[in-house]
C-alpha cells in the first residue's frame, strides 16, 4: 500500500521510494531470521507458509510437494519482482492487481492453520495445557482470515468463528472445512491452493 501511495508516473527517479517501500513489505513477509538464502529458522509469514506446506502438501513450485519452499513463497517472490519492475518503470496502475494477488497468497497459510487446528483441538485432553494452547492458535489463525471470509459469506464466517473462537474446545472440523471450501472461489483461491491436511498431529 505504501509503495502504491509513493508511486508516481512523472519521472523514474521519483519511484525509488516506492520500490523501497515494496522491499520493506518483502522484509516484513520474510523476517531477518531466514538468512540471505531462506535456510534459517524464521518467524514471519514466510516461515509459517513453509511449515503449513509440509502439512498440506503445497510445497515447491508446483505446490504438490511435502518439503521445501512453500508455493505461496515462490508465488510471493515472483509477484514481488513483478511489482518492483512496475514501480521502477512508473507503471503505477499495474501494482494494485499485484497487491491483490499477494493478499490471496497471504490468506493461504492462515486458512491452512485454521483447518489444521480445527482437526487438532478435538483430539486434545480436556483441561490440558495443550488444548488451551492449540485452541488459542486456531482462534488466532481464524480471526486473521475471518474478514476475508466474511466478505464472501457472512454465514461461512459465522461457522468458522463459532467453531474456532477462544473456548471452543470441540470444533466441528467438517463444518469448518465446508465453510472454508465454500468461500475459496470468492477469495480467488482453489482447493489445490490450500491442499489437503496430511497429518493433523505433525508440527
Amino acid at each position: 500500500e505504501d509503495a502504491i501511495d509513493d508511486c508516481t508516473t512523472s519521472s523514474i527517479d521519483n519511484n525509488y521510494d516506492a520500490a523501497h517501500a515494496w522491499d520493506e513489505g518483502v522484509a516484513f513477509w520474510t523476517g531477518s531470521l531466514e538468512g540471505t538464502d531462506g535456510s534459517g529458522s524464521g518467524k514471519m509469514i514466510a516461515a509459517l507458509a513453509d511449515k503449513r506446506c509440509q502439512n498440506f502438501g503445497t510445497c515447491g513450485a508446483a505446490g504438490t510437494a511435502t518439503t521445501g519452499t512453500a508455493k505461496v513463497n515462490v508465488n510471493f517472490f515472483a509477484l514481488s519482482a513483478e511489482a518492483r519492475d512496475y514501480l521502477y518503470g512508473g507503471r503505477c496502475s499495474r501494482v494494485r492487481p499485484v497487491v491483490t494477488a499477494v493478499i490471496k497468497q497471504m490468506a493461504v497459510p492462515l486458512l491452512q492453520g485454521t483447518l489444521r487446528y480445527a482437526y487438532k483441538v478435538p483430539t486434545r485432553a480436556a483441561g490440558s495445557n495443550t488444548l488451551f494452547k492449540e485452541n488459542a492458535e486456531g482462534a488466532i489463525f481464524a480471526h486473521a482470515v475471518l474478514p476475508m471470509i466474511h466478505k464472501v459469506s457472512a454465514t461461512a464466517a459465522t461457522t468458522v468463528y463459532t467453531n474456532m473462537k477462544i473456548g471452543s474446545f470441540s470444533p466441528d472440523k467438517a463444518a469448518v472445512k465446508s465453510a472454508i471450501e465454500s468461500v475459496l472461489p470468492g477469495m480467488g483461491l482453489t482447493c489445490a491452493d490450500i491442499g489437503a491436511l496430511r497429518e493433523a498431529a505433525t508440527a
